[in-house]
């Protein structure tokens, strides 16, 4: 066991369209008010630090579309993940989806997303800011958690732990959707749309919409969903995945910085999985469908829906 250095940090050189610190957010206050935030990509995510050996819940960098420009004040290793982008340590090519050395001085350069929308930079040991109810989280909803980096903004690295143990099977990283096809639970709310409007919510071809970020993924371009009653509905509890249909009829995705309340009704949810990280990989543009989830089975970290259309 051996740290990267006793004062090991990264300093922004270039922060890139959006970046910010993410781990596995803070599940268990909405009662408070809190949401859960946390990275959107969780398969890219838990793989960053596999191929480092950091516990799971260590914190990364996660970067929208063109990447981010780091410079290591000690020396590092560090590991790109999720949307693939070229990967240089000064000028050179470096490996992406591998451990990558970084000596003190060198400057790491994470490019532009080839496809999809987020890339994840890991480094040995995590990123050691504050944490805030246990997590080192950005929620950029209600502002809790470390500042949206900016050049120059300093980030210290923790003490590494073991080696990496990473097989094979670990790198089995899916490509950025070209047609984002979500399993859907229906419910709770409905009943709040006729028997026409669930069917074509079935044979419907909605399409991400560029207003889409980190609190939920927009559609635009699909079936608008008609209403059955009138009124207004309390705001009731929200939770990741849960697909809301605001009165434009255009189905709306809460990702991991959604609101824990919310007043429109949510026609169904999209377990937590695979299916809401290839969400968080899909750019405005790609066509979205929904299908009858009919089966789903519970796993310690994640619920996969298997999907079927009827």
């Amino acid at each position: 066991m051996r740290a990267d250095g006793p004062r090991a940090a990264l300093e922004v050189v270039r922060a890139g369209a959006l970046t910010t610190l993410q781990d596995l957010g803070r599940p268990g206050y909405a009662h408070l008010g809190v949401p859960r935030s946390g990275a959107l990509d969780t398969g890219a995510y838990g793989l960053a630090n596999r191929l480092l050996g950091n516990p799971p819940d260590a914190s990364v960098l996660e970067t929208t579309l063109d990447g981010v420009g780091l410079r290591a004040l000690s020396p590092v290793t560090v590991a790109v993940t999720g949307a693939p982008c070229a990967v240089r340590v000064e000028g050179r090519a470096a490996a992406w989806g591998a451990p990558v050395r970084l000596r003190a001085g060198a400057v790491l350069e994470v490019g532009r997303a080839e496809s999809g929308v987020r890339s994840y930079v890991a480094v040995r040991g995590g990123f050691a800011v504050p944490p805030v109810l246990g997590s080192r989280s950005t929620d950029l909803l209600s502002g809790l958690g470390p500042g949206v980096p900016a050049a120059g903004t300093v980030l210290p690295v923790g003490p590494a732990g073991p080696d990496p143990v990473c097989g094979a099977d670990g790198l089995r990283v899916p490509g950025a959707p070209t047609e984002l096809v979500l399993p859907l639970r229906l419910g709770p709310r409905a009943d709040w749309f006729g028997p026409a409007s669930i069917a074509a919510l079935w044979r419907a071809e909605f399409r991400v919409s560029p207003a889409s970020n980190r609190i939920g993924l927009r559609t635009e371009a699909g079936t608008r969903l008609v209403r059955s009653r009138g009124g207004e509905l309390p705001s009731e509890g929200m939770v990741l995945g849960a697909v809301q249909v605001p009165p434009d009829g255009l189905p709306v995705v809460f990702l991991a910085d959604h609101p824990v309340t919310g007043g429109y009704p949510v026609i169904g949810v999209i377990p937590v999985g695979p299916p809401l990280d290839a969400a968080a990989q899909a750019r405005p543009g790609v066509p979205v469908r929904f299908t009858p989830c009919l089966r789903a089975r519970a796993a310690a970290h994640e619920t996969l829906g298997r999907a079927s259309a009827k």
